[in-house]
């Protein structure tokens, strides 16, 4: 009797566990937008995190080294014996010295230095750049305890760039920073990361190859060697072949099965890419994800994916206004790459970059970028330091915070919201305020710099009525000093402290009374007017 028992019910529970295993697989992702739409393309985790950390490093490090100017674009510009604009292949003239109506064609700035250190390109190309890349000081757990303590939520490499050398452990291309030197700098930074309880991010560059190396052909660039400088094709034919959309989405499906990072984001020129393999990567690494049990990010440029599967991103740029959905900027604190004579910013300059971003609804992605050899620069060490001290006393209203009513107010504003809109050099001042908020009763009043005398917000006027409540109290997020304010129908002062926390922005937190409401139940509120 048990038996004819346990038999119906193995049975049954089989039927059970396969429907389940059917169910599942119907509810993965197909590659097709219109089943894309059921991602979750902005996850909590990413709205809160605010700040993240990727790193310009490789070969094109150790190109920069003896120029003067940086050329993050090496691989590209090497192989300009002439200077042609890439886009229509015309070669630019320049005028002849002395000469009225005359030009001339010249090479590149980077053609000219490399065959002055290395000698011509077609002796000694990228290739051979490549086999020069010695990262004999990288330190991955150095790297992720800076990263951590700078404040960043999530950091991760560049894992491949436009010279199409995979920093990773990869069986797909034999152009890999494992096999010429030893180190998988993917997996080392991947385990350090985590360690410290950050999310880990990797970069993409590589769709853009296919245009970076076009040149190539005419120097040392050969069948052989098509893996790396891909196939050969004019300098204006912008339609990659088969074997490289191939190649582009194995590299990514690599990644994602042997590193499964929180947030893949992607360089321009995917958008050119043929729609199937873009469609074929996305459904794939949320697929993967559900697998996982993440939530991850994918971040891209222009018109890359649709936005409903993920965060759209402004080159060292942002809009000049609050935007919806989550979007997010990424910038350096000097150039791209390695440079011999780098000029980082000052700490507060990337502070107020930060609380800008954040008040409009973004995150900010930073770059670092370390020395050929693979340690951080002192001045770039010291810059993490003190914005991560920053955030340590008033990274309250920026994690996990949302952008108010409005961003913001104050003399300065950006004057047209956009990609690379930093080149505007923009200052701000103490009567700049920034805004963010967490819930219904916590405002967060960003002072840009530091105040020499009393702080005036007009925003907050009662005569606006854009509190949502009474302030019941505001204190100044680092000190321990009592806040002295008024609130009247032309703004909200706020007395200047008698010293300041910090010689950057100032976070004023600011309470408001949790106001009951009366008679939800029925109930006699007690001094209601009969009929109201």
């Amino acid at each position: 009797m048990l038996k004819q028992l346990v038999k119906p019910l193995a049975l049954a529970l089989s039927l059970t566990f396969l429907a389940a295993q059917s169910a599942s697989a119907d509810e993965s992702f197909k590659p097709d937008w219109q089943s894309l739409k059921g991602v979750n393309a902005i996850p909590d985790w990413f709205k809160d995190a605010k700040f993240g950390i990727y790193t310009h490093w490789g070969p094109t490090s150790t190109a920069n080294i003896g120029l003067e100017w940086p050329a993050g674009w090496y691989g590209l510009d090497l192989y300009m014996d002439k200077q042609y604009d890439w886009k229509t292949g015309k070669i630019r003239a320049y005028p002849v010295a002395g000469q009225p109506g005359k030009t001339q064609s010249r090479p590149s700035y980077v053609f000219k230095k490399h065959s002055e250190m290395h000698g011509h390109p077609s002796q000694f190309g990228y290739k051979d750049i490549i086999k020069s890349f010695k990262p004999n000081k990288f330190d991955a757990e150095a790297w992720a305890q800076l990263f951590k303590q700078s404040g960043a939520k999530f950091a991760g490499p560049v894992a491949i760039h436009h010279d199409n050398f995979a920093m990773w452990d990869s069986q797909v291309t034999r152009w890999n920073v494992k096999d010429f030197t030893g180190i998988d700098v993917t997996g080392e930074l991947k385990k350090a990361i985590e360690k410290r309880d950050m999310k880990f991010i990797t970069s993409f560059h590589h769709a853009f190859t296919w245009v970076y190396y076009a040149n190539a052909y005419k120097f040392d660039a050969t069948a052989e060697t098509a893996d790396l400088y891909t196939d050969e094709h004019a300098l204006t034919d912008f339609t990659p072949n088969k074997k490289f959309h191939d190649r582009w989405l194995a590299k990514l499906k690599e990644v994602i099965d042997n590193y499964k990072p929180d947030v893949i984001w992607f360089d321009w020129w995917v958008e050119e890419l043929d729609e199937e393999y873009r469609k074929e990567f996305v459904a794939y690494y949320y697929n993967q994800a559900k697998k996982w049990g993440k939530e991850v990010v994918i971040n891209y440029k222009n018109t890359s994916f649709p936005s409903h599967v993920g965060v759209l991103d402004y080159e060292r740029g942002r809009p000049n206004k609050t935007k919806s959905p989550y979007w997010m900027t990424d910038t350096s604190p000097g150039a791209w790459y390695y440079s011999q004579n780098a000029k980082f910013v000052e700490p507060n300059e990337l502070v107020d970059i930060l609380i800008d971003i954040v008040a409009k609804n973004g995150l900010m992605l930073l770059n670092v970028p370390p020395d050929p050899d693979g340690s951080i620069p002192t001045e770039m060490q010291q810059l993490l330091t003190k914005m991560g001290d920053w955030l340590k006393v008033n990274g309250e209203g920026i994690y996990g915070s949302r952008p108010w009513t409005v961003f913001g107010e104050g003399p300065t504003r950006i004057r047209r919201g956009g990609h690379k809109i930093e080149k505007q050099k923009i200052k701000y001042t103490a009567k700049d305020i920034r805004f963010t908020q967490k819930g219904e009763d916590t405002l967060y009043a960003f002072v840009m710099d530091a105040p020499t005398s009393d702080i005036f917000i007009e925003t907050l006027a009662s005569r606006f009525t854009v509190l949502t409540s009474k302030i019941s109290k505001i204190e100044l997020l680092g000190s321990d000093q009592p806040v002295q304010w008024r609130l009247n129908d032309k703004g909200l002062t706020i007395k200047a402290p008698k010293s300041v926390p910090n010689t950057m922005a100032l976070t004023y937190k600011i309470s408001l009374y949790d106001e009951e409401e009366v008679g939800i139940g029925g109930e006699d509120p007690g001094n209601a007017v009969d009929g109201e």
